[in-house]
């Protein structure tokens, strides 16, 4: 199936008010038309700008975010990073080994393995994406969950240690284990960005956007439509 209709399918079933967003990972700096290199940017405030409709790019040139830089391979943290320090300082953590501890669990990138990583609607993208992210209410990144064991039932497993919401969880684990990831978000994508109380983050690998778009029809069948209603619930609140 296309991008641009997965991307409407997507929107249309889902209801999500923000685009779908396409992520690629190039080894080589290349040029790509109509995308923006901007200023100091972000990891989480790329994606941002991607779902609401721009096409950025981010190297170790513009990245600002010295964990996302870490985790993408753009560049060596630095020691009160990689110490624990920084994120004690800032409250995350009750002490710098805990930060460290956490950090150094952290799924990443190959150091210098990638030199660049556009972000844009999933509908316009140029590419063949690595990785398509969800930003959007839970209920609607719960019903692309389910849509992922649709066919083949089983658990999902997701692991998080609310730190690198965006970058580590919602990107690069999707990328690394081509598998479904979702984060309930951190500190830095909560601050920076005009992700919502009531949003989280979910990922997954381009090879599973045609079985998920298909899923997602099937469930919008019934499923969606009765969930959505609140039948059983209006039935309750009769009986009062």
């Amino acid at each position: 199936m296309e991008l641009t209709e997965s991307a409407k399918i997507l929107k249309n079933i889902l209801a999500l008010t923000y685009e779908p967003i396409a992520v690629k990972f190039f080894e080589n700096m290349v040029t790509l038309e109509g995308f923006e290199l901007p200023g100091d940017r972000r990891y989480c405030q790329v994606l941002m700008g991607a779902r609401q409709g721009r096409k950025l790019m981010l190297t170790a040139e513009n990245i600002s975010c010295p964990a996302a830089a870490w985790a993408l391979g753009f560049k060596e943290p630095p020691l009160k990073l990689s110490s624990g320090e920084m994120p004690a300082g800032m409250g995350i953590f009750a002490s710098p080994a805990a930060a460290k501890h956490t950090l150094d669990t952290m799924p990443r990138l190959g150091m210098g393995k990638y030199q660049m990583v556009a972000c844009c609607p999933l509908g316009q993208a140029p590419f063949e994406p690595d990785v398509v992210v969800l930003e959007s209410a839970v209920e609607h990144l719960m019903w692309v969950a389910l849509a992922d064991v649709f066919e083949t039932g089983g658990r999902l497993e997701f692991s998080t240690a609310i730190l690198q919401a965006t970058c580590v969880d919602g990107t690069i684990i999707p990328f690394l284990t081509q598998n479904i990831h979702a984060s309930l978000g951190c500190y830095g994508c909560r601050e920076a960005t005009d992700l919502t109380e009531s949003e989280c983050v979910v990922g997954f690998p381009i090879k599973d956007l045609d079985n998920i778009v298909s899923s997602l029809q099937k469930l919008n069948e019934r499923a969606i439509p009765r969930v959505r209603g609140k039948a059983v619930y209006q039935a309750l609140l009769s009986r009062k």
